[in-house]
């Protein structure tokens, strides 16, 4: 029976088994040929090896095949976690093209969702519940491999997205756990695990990237924890929680397509519209941009497991003065962080300004 001590565990687990398999991923890497040379939009000066996602692969499998109960969902979880990790393993290799990469994306996020892992009851509020049926397969697809790529288009600079994914599943596992859904709870421990020991190598300046190799593994994970977290449980709800966590990374990819479809470009082509290209291109330090994209998505971490475990109301209506002030203080200091970070990055500009080369269609520094 899985409890709240194995998500402790499987969390530390996760951590010295992808912190010990970080050189050994590099020598893999460097065998393979998958090394990122420095281009036109890189912000490292030297050859570096990117896949060292697979450390983070070991990490998760090791702790995930010793913590969690060995049933028909997990199985599935933890072979499509090999799966999404071996699509980013050939993309590291030999730069899959878009499509080719999208199918095995597909792929792998079918392989949970055939064994269960999808949400059958949908409530809304005020309309009650009603039954997902065969919708509920496509539906979980979709957000499943959505969220991989929300990861993936976020891991542009030394320790981002592990950054950023390690602060939101380490509290979508301490919301897990206080729902009893302890399985969920320990699939977000493993993931905040994986990607915290990959960051003691890939925090700037880094020694080794994870690739998409590390970047769609993680953004799989933290999207089946959060559908595992919402069954057998009011999926509204359950799923809201992921999505205040992941409200940086998701605002920087809606910012980035809303550009790509303003400019008529693909959405799958690169460029310099991100959050973190903003800030490079302000002259922002690699090591500042992870300060404030860290905080902005800690503070969002935080107004969540508040909504969960500040007792402000009594679910009846009936609010308690207190604890209310209480969290709209923190509600209004989420705000105030996220228009600040809004203005700084300058994304809705007030007046008209030349556009800068990020901005410039066809145009990239």
């Amino acid at each position: 029976m899985v409890d709240a001590s194995d998500a402790a565990f499987s969390f530390l687990t996760a951590v010295v088994v992808s912190w010990a398999m970080v050189p050994l991923a590099e020598r893999v890497a460097r065998r393979v040929g998958a090394i990122d040379h420095p281009g036109p939009r890189s912000q490292h000066s030297v050859p570096t090896p990117r896949m060292s996602g697979l450390a983070i692969l070991i990490g998760i499998e090791v702790a995930g095949w010793i913590w969690l109960p060995v049933n028909d969902q997990v199985v599935a979880i933890l072979l499509g976690a090999v799966a999404i990790a071996i699509v980013g393993m050939l993309d590291d290799v030999f730069d899959l093209p878009a499509l080719a990469k999208l199918i095995g994306q597909f792929v792998a996020a079918a392989i949970p969702v055939s064994a269960g892992v999808r949400p059958d009851v949908l409530t809304l509020p005020f309309l009650g519940g009603f039954e997902l049926g065969w919708v509920a397969w496509p539906l979980t697809i979709v957000g499943i491999v959505a969220v991989v790529n929300i990861v993936n288009l976020m891991d542009g600079i030394d320790g981002l997205a592990a950054g950023v994914t390690a602060i939101a599943a380490a509290a979508m596992a301490v919301i897990a756990v206080s729902l009893e859904r302890y399985e969920a709870g320990v699939l977000a421990a493993v993931t905040a695990g994986g990607a915290l020991g990959f960051l003691r190598h890939g925090f700037p300046p880094a020694t080794s990237f994870m690739g998409d190799t590390g970047s769609n593994l993680l953004g799989y994970m933290i999207a089946v924890a959060s559908v595992q977290g919402a069954l057998k449980t009011n999926a509204v709800v359950a799923l809201a929680f992921p999505l205040v966590i992941l409200a940086v990374p998701i605002m920087d990819t809606a910012f980035v397509v809303a550009k790509r479809i303003k400019y008529r470009q693909p959405i799958y082509q690169a460029d310099r519209w991100h959050f973190h290209h903003r800030m490079a291109n302000k002259g922002f330090s690699q090591r500042r941009t992870l300060a404030y994209l860290y905080g902005w998505t800690l503070v969002l971490a935080l107004l969540a497991l508040a909504l969960r475990f500040v007792p402000y109301s009594d679910d009846r209506g009936n609010f308690e003065p207190g604890w209310t002030a209480l969290m709209a203080v923190v509600i209004l200091a989420a705000l105030a962080v996220s228009v600040y970070l809004v203005y700084v990055l300058e994304i809705i500009k007030l007046r008209r300004d030349p556009p800068d080369r990020g901005e410039l269609p066809g145009r990239q520094p």
